[in-house]
Order: C-alpha cells, then structure tokens, then sequence
C-alpha cells in the first residue's frame, strides 16, 4: 500500500514538474540556418584555414588573412598525432585572433581520416583533447567556435557510425562545461559523398542539449558541378539545420570543385565558407596554397579567386560586431583612386598602375573595368591584365573597395590599344638543354610560317616545377601555367623564320627533368 501511494505521489508530481530547458546559448549560436552573434546580429563566415601546428611561427599570417578581408579564420591544431598545441600555445591563438577582429574556428586535425589513416584519433580521444586545453576557450564564446575533429572518418570506415560517434562527441563537450557553438566535420574525409552526414544532421543536432551545432561540408572533387553543390545545400535549408563550407578549393587530387557555384550559392544563401588554405601545403596539393611562402602580397592565382573574385572574401565578408558598434556598420565608400597609367602593352595585355585610394577603415581591394565589363582584381594599385583582344582599343577605370563591400567613385579614365595579334601557323617547341640536381635550363623556339609583329606561348609545367629566372622574352604567371611573349627587339618574325628564348627552371624530381605541354 505505502508503495502504491509512493507511486501515484510521483505520478502526480509529473504533471506539475517540468524538465528544465536546454541551457541557452551565449556568444556565437545558430537559429534555424543561420549563425547569429550574442546580440542576434547574423553572421557568416567568410575566410581561411591557417596550418598553425605545423608552422607556429607564422603568427603574422593572422594579420595578413585580416587584411585581405576574412572575417574568420579556421586554426589548425593538434593533439599528439603531431606535435601537440598547448593551453598556452591556444590562448595565444585566440589572442591572435581577437588582435586581428577575426572569429577564431579552432580544429583538431588529428581525427582526420580516421578508420583509413594510420594514426588517426578517434572523436573521443579528440573531446580529450578540448578537455585539456579548456581554460585557454573559456569565457570566449564570443569569438571562438569549436570544430571537434577534422574529416573524422575516411571513405573505408564504417561511416554509419558517424552519427554515433559524433553525438557522442557533442555531449561530452556539453557534460565538460563547452559553451561554445560546436562544429561537425562530415565522413569521407568531410566530403560526404554517402550522404552520412546528410541524411543524420538532425538526429546529431539534437542530441547537443544546447542545440547550437553547425555542420561542415568540406567540397572538393566529389562536388565539381552545379547540381551538386545547389542540392547539397537546398538539404539543409529544407531541413532548417545550419551549414558551412568548412573547406574548399579550385582544384584537387580527386576532381576539380565548382568554386564558383559554391561561393555564388553560398553568398546567396548565406552560408559561410573558409577557403584552404593560406600556405604551406604539401603532398602535392600545393597549387591550394593562396599565397606563396606565407607572402601576403604573394597571392596565388587560387588566393585572388578566393580574396578578390566574383562572390569572394573581400566583396562579401562582414566583420564581427564583437569588434565595433553593434548597428552602425562601415557605410563611407573610399575615396577615388588615381588615374591608371599604362605599360607593357602586348597583343593580349597591359600593366595598369595608379595612385593608392584612401579610406576611413581600409581599402582591401581594386578592380579595373572597362565601361562595365571586369577586366581583373587586384589588392594593391597595380594590375597586369591578360586575355585581351589584338589590335583592339580599350578605355579602363579603376574602383577601389573595403571590406565592408563599399564601393569609391571611379578614377578617371585611360585608353589604350593592344598590338596586332599573333598571326597563326607559329609552333614553339621545346629543348632540355642542361639539368643538375634541383634544376635546369629550357630553350623554347618559336617558328612561324607567316609573318608576325608579335608572339606568346604559355607553358604549363606539372606540380614540383617552377620557372626561376628568363632571358629574350617576358613572363607572366607564378606556376604551373607560365606565359611567355617577346621581349621589345624579338617581336618581329619573318615568313619561316624562328627566335629562341630561354630560362632556368627548378624542380624537386629525379632524373630527366619533365617537358612541359604549350597552349
């Protein structure tokens, strides 16, 4: 009797009781698809990954990143697998991060392709991890976001176990006390060519008691069109569950992404990306690097496509109102920049230089028109342009930008023309003519049948291979497409005759050094 009176005291009690709520989120959250600050402004991510555990010493590429435009910038770190970032080293990665009014995305990379790499960490062993550094994120919650572990699973694990081991992940974080906004990276190393992640986000989003998780898709060959990039996204919007694009490139090893879908979708969506990666790449993706030697003013032909192209950084990046006045954003356009003037006119281009805008925060980038048509970007007040048309006249002007997407009156305006063109039947070919250890001398000739007033020949040379130095001729281009036109005294070629140029190339490969193809 007093057992069944026990029983219906707690029957009672559960009607009038509640659980309490899921603990609310502070600093950076999600609501529905979006990403929000702590004062509900929206924020999206727009910036780059940074290899910080293995080049330490690369502080100043926090600044350099920041002045490209990025809002945010994704850290790696490390655990064990490599040698291990300490609270220490973290906190000051954050500081670095807060001094640059960049949101601060910390990974641990040694998850990645767990089940198929050697060596990779579990999950688990990375929550170990964030547990040992927790003092140095603390009270951060404003600017750091948590990504649990890079590509945690590769393409020969069991990737149905992602959903656990990722929930799993999440409430640990949670029971230790991490207020943060999470970060989930998807299986088959983060491309989720299984749908994994897809088709489970909302079972792993509600199993975070503070439901502030965000999901990264990282894209690369397995997204190389349009349709896939558009229908991977629509899914999570459909869903109502936030994603980012935690990592992307112009090119890779296993395809070749539609970047230019996934910014223009994500810009149009309002889904953050972070591109990969700022420097220092290697295996053989080092075309990814976007600045060469950690050199801001080094961009890469990736690094100005990210930074200063169409739907890019600089064009639509938004600072954290963590770092101004929350509702009083950056509307004073720069001021005009000078009136270009023009150099090294060739059949297809010409050098552009002008006198530097000036801005009340900062000009990040330049753009050259004619009329209304792009003809390229540049971050400084110079611009080489290629890809124009012979004997064709051209009226340019340059607007200057900053990062808050305002836009300067336009200098004024110079003409010019280019030179007659290149007449067909001129076939370039090409002669080894020494090698050494590291390096070599190439001599390229170029024949024509018919007459000609000028000439170009691009070179294309396979990863590993650079041109270092040239002589009876001009290049453009930093790798693995170089573009070669004659100098001011070897233009002119007779009917049937020929004019040779030459270089030193470098190389890190063995034995005969590689030829390279022509276009």
């Amino acid at each position: 009797m007093r057992t069944r009176l026990a029983f219906l005291v707690a029957l009672l009690a559960s009607f009038f009781v509640w659980a309490p709520p899921a603990h609310a989120a502070t600093g950076l959250h999600v609501s529905g698809t979006k990403i929000l600050e702590g004062n509900g402004t929206p924020f999206v991510m727009r910036g780059t990954s940074h290899a910080h555990t293995w080049y330490p010493s690369q502080t100043a590429s926090f600044a350099g990143i920041k002045s490209l435009g990025s809002n945010t910038v994704r850290v790696v770190l490390s655990g064990g697998r490599w040698t291990p970032n300490t609270a220490s080293d973290v906190a000051d990665v954050v500081s670095l991060c807060k001094q640059n009014k960049l949101i601060c995305v910390l990974e641990n990379h040694d998850t990645t392709g767990y089940g198929e790499q050697s060596g990779a960490y579990t999950l688990d062993q990375a929550v170990d991890y964030w547990i040992s550094v927790k003092s140095a994120v603390a009270g951060q919650e404003d600017h750091v976001v948590i990504n649990i572990g890079n590509e945690p699973f590769g393409n020969n694990a069991t990737t149905p176990g992602w959903t656990q081991a990722t929930s799993a992940a999440i409430k640990r974080m949670r029971d230790a006390g991490f207020q943060h906004m999470l970060m989930v990276d998807a299986p088959n190393w983060g491309q989720d060519w299984s749908f994994t992640m897809r088709d489970n986000a909302a079972t792993v989003f509600a199993a975070d008691p503070q439901r502030n998780t965000v999901f990264s898709i990282h894209m690369y060959g397995v997204f190389d069109t349009a349709a896939e990039v558009t229908d991977y996204m629509q899914r999570f919007q459909t869903a109502n569950l936030p994603l980012v694009v935690g990592e992307f490139g112009f090119n890779h090893s296993d395809g070749d992404p539609d970047e230019d879908t996934i910014m223009a979708q994500a810009q149009s969506r309002g889904i953050g990306y972070l591109g990969w990666s700022w420097s220092g790449n290697g295996g053989g993706v080092e075309y990814l690097d976007q600045v060469t030697n950690f050199n801001t003013a080094g961009l890469t032909s990736w690094g100005q496509r990210l930074f200063n192209g169409a739907n890019g950084i600089a064009q639509t990046s938004r600072e954290a109102t963590i770092y101004g006045n929350p509702g009083t954003p950056d509307t004073q356009k720069p001021g005009r920049p000078g009136k270009p003037a023009v150099s090294e006119v060739t059949s297809s281009g010409a050098r552009l230089t002008w006198a530097a805008a000036t801005d009340n925060v900062g000009v990040t980038g330049y753009d050259v028109y004619s009329g209304t048509t792009r003809l390229g970007s540049a971050t400084t007040a110079s611009l080489t342009l290629t890809g124009l048309t012979p004997s064709t006249a051209y009226t340019v002007h340059v607007v200057a930008r900053d990062a808050a997407g305002n836009v300067s009156d336009a200098s004024d305006s110079v003409s010019f023309t280019t030179l007659a063109g290149q007449a067909s039947g001129c076939t370039p070919s090409y002669k080894l003519v020494n090698s050494w250890q590291g390096g070599f001398q190439g001599e390229i000739t170029i024949r024509c049948t018919g007459a000609v007033t000028s000439w170009k020949t691009t070179l294309t040379y396979p990863s590993g291979v650079g041109v270092t130095q040239v002589w009876s001729a001009k290049v453009t281009g930093g790798g693995p497409t170089y573009t070669f036109t004659n100098a001011d005294w070897n233009g002119t070629i007779p009917a049937g005759g020929s004019t040779t140029f030459g270089y030193i190339g470098s190389w890190n490969g063995t034995g005969t050094p590689p030829a390279p193809t022509f276009s």
